[in-house]
């Protein structure tokens, strides 16, 4: 073991930067991403001084993949962020307070709306064909209505 870290050389980092990155492609969320770019980086600076020790290039690995990974970890962080469109992809969500026309009557309580060029499972009050509801709530795929005044 010691006379393999006595001779590593640039091979050795490439080596291990490119199976990190092959195991990064399998999901890691991208630290492997960053610990492979800093064996690589040392592979490089292998290269360019050949005369660099062993333990210097340990010590270089670790510390560039620790400031890697942190700066990767701070950034993920920071990318989290609140939406300016909370209901999107929520479509009964954003259609409550809106009011349509009933598609086909609501009786017993059950019906259907018409929502631009789809249809929806209504549950409200009874209502003729034609009539206005307004949107109150949802359940799953059923919109409560109300009468529009």
């Amino acid at each position: 073991m010691w006379a393999f870290l006595q001779h590593l050389s640039f091979w050795d980092w490439l080596a291990l930067g490119t199976v990190l990155l092959i195991l990064e492609v399998f999901g890691a969320g991208g630290y492997l991403l960053w610990i492979g770019m800093a064996a690589a980086a040392v592979g490089v600076l292998t290269f360019v001084l050949p005369s660099l020790s062993w333990e210097m290039q340990v010590l270089l690995f670790g510390l560039l993949s620790i400031t890697t990974a942190l700066y990767w970890w701070r950034r993920q962080r920071s990318a989290v962020r609140e939406s300016d469109q909370p209901n999107l992809n929520l479509r009964g969500q954003e259609l409550i307070g809106k009011t349509f026309v009933v598609h086909e009557a609501i009786v017993d309580g059950h019906g259907k709306i018409k929502v631009a060029d789809g249809v929806w499972i209504a549950r409200g009050p009874d209502a003729p064909f034609g009539s206005r509801v307004r949107v109150v709530s949802q359940q799953g795929a059923i919109l409560l209505v109300e009468p529009a005044d």
